[in-house]
């Protein structure tokens, strides 16, 4: 018979888990409240332990020979699983997706405009979807789309990168932009590092 190895962590799947009379096999194998192996005993012994400790018998393995059984409090035990939940749930980020739209024959100071609004988005780390739409002939002209998306892509370099191609779909072509991380300061190394290269080639040909 194979050794049987215990875990100090169980989990358990309180979903049709069985508890105390509604366990049903004969024998188990008894966890105690702490953690320790007691061994294979009769049910009736197991629920007579854990009653003496004012726990509940809990069935932890039910597909193991024979079922595995553990003494906790089982009502504390679903608490503090629900209360970890919702912890889980308060701190996972939503990360919301905005969208700016363009016109194939947007104006420069327009399209300024529209950068300024989505950068603000991506400070507050929000996706952001920029959209160039279509009307009529201008499907002819699919290029000039791509082309914004181009320009749109460097005016945001500082703080966002696109998540994949442009995309076409039906009379409009859309590129998915993120925030990323330390964006500004990145830039501004860069710079510098450009800067330091000009006066140096500067500094060269002076010579």
């Amino acid at each position: 018979m194979p050794p049987f190895i215990f875990l100090k962590e169980v989990c358990i799947n309180t979903k049709n888990v069985r508890v105390n009379n509604q366990i049903k096999s004969k024998e188990v194998r008894l966890i105690g409240e702490n953690g320790e192996p007691l061994g294979v005993l009769p049910i009736s012994e197991a629920l007579k332990k854990a009653e003496e400790s004012s726990l509940d018998l809990v069935e932890v393995a039910p597909n193991a020979n024979p079922p595995v059984v553990r003494i906790m409090d089982f009502g504390k035990y679903i608490y503090e699983l629900t209360k970890k939940e919702k912890n889980a749930k308060k701190n996972l980020h939503q990360i919301e997706v905005k969208e700016i739209q363009f016109r194939p024959s947007i104006f420069e100071h327009d399209l300024e405009i529209k950068i300024n609004q989505a950068k603000k988005f991506f400070e507050k780390k929000y996706k952001v979807r920029f959209v160039v739409k279509f009307r009529g002939r201008e499907m002819q002209h699919i290029d000039d789309g791509t082309k914004i998306l181009e320009k749109v892509k460097k005016m945001v370099s500082d703080i966002a990168i696109p998540e994949s191609e442009p995309k076409i779909e039906g009379r409009r072509i859309f590129q998915m932009f993120s925030f990323i991380k330390d964006g500004q300061k990145k830039k501004k190394n860069q710079e510098e590092t450009n800067a330091k290269i000009e006066n140096k080639e500067d500094g060269s040909q002076k010579i």
